[in-house]
């Protein structure tokens, strides 16, 4: 399970998400906002093809994470699979474009626009004719207005997850015809497109019991070019099937199969001709190239176990560098080592494989009372694969050999005719018995499969709990976000996958989408004399003795539990390990603590001052736009000529680059989750850890399971750092706000934070969003937007770092489906080319769009 993706199901739309937070704001730059956003980064992946190239029939095996426990995208427990479902069968009134905006959708409207704003907004939705619901009922106002009264929010017997939009309707009413539906607010609402996407008949939406129970395991009633046949949870599968009363373009597939699948096991279920398109992590993308390699070239390097532990390997070696380049706050370090990450990388990966080759070469020779068994064995293997490498014996490394020999047999493609053909089924993979072959066939019937990739309508962020501990001052979390280069995290990311990794500049959208502007300005680049600057005026200062202190104490952080670590100080299952002054684990190979006097000697000579600042570090943002300055706005720098606050400093004793306050070390609790399919995140986490030692912040990494990490410790404020996603919405001034509202004391006393996991919020981003939701201007609004998303830069409790990667393993002649970016899947189009057909199979997924 990959924590990559936090899920927001209980207020998620069919479009997305995103974030805010708060503080002050500037005047423009001269880049223009608007071309920053006219494309996203990477464009989608789907393997167009024409209508007429694709064959009638035929089914889609497609992978979920599970079945839904819901089929009302309105409940709380709606996700994913949920979404899917609806957007095959149900109408929607709008869809997304590539660039992540809202269009109309033909198939279900002729037109809609606001058609009076005084004294109330009303709009105007003119219905095409042909719409109807399976049932052969006209789709009407009766549908519009039990979904308004279900959602506004007035009655608590419905069970609704969210009620934004739908509780600023006064009426609904009919037009001068069946086809017309005029919707009143009482109040105006910007976001009046993001209404009724997706639309439930009034049979869902008429009464409680029918909205909280009819829908949750049947849909009875659709108007979609599909049409839910069956739900079976024992079989864990959702079989969608044509719509007969379908009026839009004939669906090209007879039927759609939702099947649950993990997502560490949807490589094998491909292999075992279970799927045929499945959204799979980078380990299980590299499997897939490398099975197809004779035919697609070079193989994709995803973030596996191995990947994992040499980039880690590769940021111990960076984190010895040269301590004066770093005391120096340059960023040069930092650039030389982007460039020399992927060689570093591959000599990293290659050396620790060497070594193991090495090693097992040597334990042939040395263990004599086995050296017989191991020698026959060795033989064998060479017998069967000359060109094999010598050494490499895992079950992992046989696997691949053997995918490699099966590749070279007479593997059968499937295409759409062929694939419902039963007795071609079993030809995939080289003729043999056994174990190898076994492997042999499933390699061979993965080089069936290619990957397609793009980068996902979603963002991962460091998040900063601002509740409590040193992160509730916002000078400390100002400075952990200027000692951050974004840039190279999202280089670990995404270069190895061989997509652009741009730096995400914005909380409340993405490049391609209308409100996208780079307001990362607002708090400024990455500056680590900037960063001790801010630490030093918050009163944590280096040298002087931390106080002793227990074990089951939490060193100037929010508390949590600790998991055992081994004896040599790195951790064990679930457990914590400590970067520290030197960014070893705690007792390893520390160096003698040094003298303050020599810290602040070094610093003299280098020049560096605390509190020293530019003026071009002054340089504002108003409207979300870049000044050429770096600096960003009023107070997120350390006033010039700060001085540490008298009395905050420990007494001398202390290792001088670990800072403290009040005796106490400046430590912040980094939790992440420890699963399969979050390697990535790990990987992050780990060079986030490096870069704030330089700075002398001490992290402590506890890995914590799956299951209870956003349950129990993002949700519940048990963290001061921690990474997860939002999804990018095409209405951010709706669906971003309760991400980023002000926390207020709720009735019993507690703090209710919506989806503020931060906690860290102000009136002013409040108001913003307020404003931008209140006006009917578009170019207004997206201006309101970019102000409110500069406001959450500034305030520093969550920090944008890159796009998700989005990864899709499709079996060879699939078209239109795949990695598909921002854009809404068009289901009646999918399907599989005909026999001699040629389609483009992998479009330029992750070219740049050069900016």
């Amino acid at each position: 399970m990959s924590h990559e993706g936090v899920g927001l199901r209980a207020v998620m739309r069919s479009a997305a998400f995103l974030t805010a937070g708060a503080l002050a704001v500037p005047a423009l730059a001269a880049c223009s906002a608007d071309d920053e956003a006219d494309r996203p980064v990477a464009v989608q992946d789907i393997a167009p093809a024409s209508r007429d190239l694709i064959a009638d029939g035929g089914t889609l095996r497609w992978a979920v994470d599970a079945v839904p426990e819901t089929l009302n995208a309105f409940q709380s427990d709606a996700d994913a699979a949920t979404t899917r479902v609806a957007g095959a069968v149900l109408p929607s009134m709008y869809r997304l474009d590539a660039n992540g905006r809202p269009k109309i959708n033909s198939d279900y409207l002729e037109s809609a626009k606001v058609v009076d704003t005084s004294p109330k907004q009303v709009v105007l939705y003119k219905l095409n004719q042909q719409a109807v619901w399976s049932d052969g009922r006209e789709i009407g106002a009766a549908d519009f207005a039990a979904q308004w009264r279900a959602l506004s929010g007035k009655d608590s017997a419905y069970w609704t997850a969210r009620n934004a939009g739908y509780d600023r309707i006064e009426k609904i009413e009919r037009g001068k015809n069946n086809l017309e539906v005029r919707v009143t607010f009482s109040r105006p609402y910007a976001d009046w497109k993001a209404l009724f996407s997706p639309l439930y008949p009034k049979d869902v939406m008429g009464t409680a019991d029918s909205f909280n129970d009819g829908a949750r395991r049947k849909l009875k009633v659709t108007a979609g070019p599909f049409a839910v046949k069956t739900v079976d949870r024992k079989a864990g599968q959702v079989r969608l099937t044509r719509n007969a009363r379908w009026w839009g373009r004939p669906s090209k597939l007879d039927e759609i199969d939702l099947v649950a699948v993990a997502r560490d096991k949807r490589a094998e279920a491909l292999a075992d001709d279970r799927l045929d398109l499945a959204e799979i992590d980078p380990a299980e993308a590299e499997r897939v190239t490398l099975a197809a390699r004779h035919k697609d070239g070079a193989p994709l390097q995803g973030a596996s176990a191995t990947s994992e532990k040499s980039q880690k390997a590769t940021s111990r070696k960076k984190g010895e560098e040269s301590e004066s380049e770093e005391e120096d706050g340059k960023n040069s370090a930092d650039e030389k080592r982007d460039k020399e990450e992927g060689a570093e990388h591959e000599k990293s990966a290659q050396h620790e494989k060497s070594e193991k080759s090495e090693k097992s070469r040597t334990g042939n020779k040395d263990e004599d009372s086995d050296r017989s068994e191991r020698g026959e064995k060795a033989k064998k293997d060479e017998d069967g694969d000359k060109g094999a490498k010598a050494g490499e014996k895992s079950d992992k490394s046989d696997k691949d050999e053997a995918g490699e020999k099966g590749d070279k047999g007479s593997a059968h493609e499937k295409t759409g005719d062929e694939r419902d053909d039963e007795s071609e089924k079993g030809k995939s993979g080289t003729k043999g018995s056994g174990a190898g072959a076994k492997k042999a066939s499933s390699g061979s019937a993965l080089s069936g499969f290619v990957v397609r990739k793009s980068l996902e309508p979603a963002y991962t962020q460091l998040a900063l709990n601002g509740s409590e501990g040193p992160l509730a001052d916002e000078r400390v979390r100002r400075a952990v976000a200027r000692a951050l280069n974004r840039k190279e995290l999202a280089q670990i990311v995404l270069r190895p996958l061989g997509l652009p990794a741009e730096p995400v500049g914005s909380h409340l959208a993405l490049a391609g989408q209308a409100a996208y502007a780079d307001s990362s300005g607002a708090l400024g680049n990455q500056d680590a004399a900037e960063a001790r600057a801010l630490l030093a005026d918050a009163g944590w200062v280096p040298g002087g003795p931390v106080t002793e202190q227990k074990k089951t104490e939490k060193a100037a952080g929010s508390q949590g539990k600790k998991g055992d670590g081994d004896e040599d100080g790195r951790p064990g299952e679930g457990g914590t390990y400590d970067l520290g002054d030197d960014g070893k684990p705690s007792g390893v190979g520390r160096e003698p603590a040094q003298d303050p006097k020599d810290h602040a000697r070094k610093q003299e000579q280098s020049g560096v001052r605390q509190g020293a600042h530019t003026d071009e570090q002054a340089a504002r943002h108003l409207d979300g736009r870049q000044y050429a300055g770096p600096g960003g706005l009023p107070g997120a720098y350390a006033p010039k000529g700060t001085a540490a606050p008298k009395g905050t400093a420990a007494p001398a004793g202390a290792a001088s680059n670990v800072l403290a306050k009040d005796g106490k070390p400046l430590a912040l609790r980094f939790v992440v989750p420890s699963g399969t399919g979050s390697e990535s995140l790990r990987l992050v986490a780990d060079r986030i850890a490096r870069m704030l030692q330089r700075v002398g912040v001490r992290t402590d990494i506890t890995k914590v399971s799956d299951e209870s990490y956003f349950k129990d410790h993002i949700a519940a404020g048990d963290y001061d750092l921690a990474l997860y996603s939002w999804p990018a919405s095409a209405f951010p001034a709706t669906d971003a706000r309760p991400i980023y509202a002000k926390p207020v004391p709720a009735a019993d006393g507690s703090l209710s934070v919506e989806q503020n996991y931060t906690r860290v919020g102000t009136d002013q981003v409040d108001q913003l969003f307020d404003q931008a939701l209140s006006t009917l201007d578009e170019d207004e609004e997206r201006s309101l937007v970019r102000k409110a998303d500069a406001r959450i830069w500034a305030a520093a409790g969550s920090i944008p770092l890159y796009q998700r990667p989005q990864l899709a393993a499709a079996r060879v002649g699939l078209a239109n489906t795949g990695a598909f970016g921002f854009q809404t899947p068009v289901y009646e189009d999918m399907g599989f080319l005909k026999k001699g057909a040629k389609g483009p199979q992998q479009s330029p997924a992750a070219s740049s769009t050069g900016k």
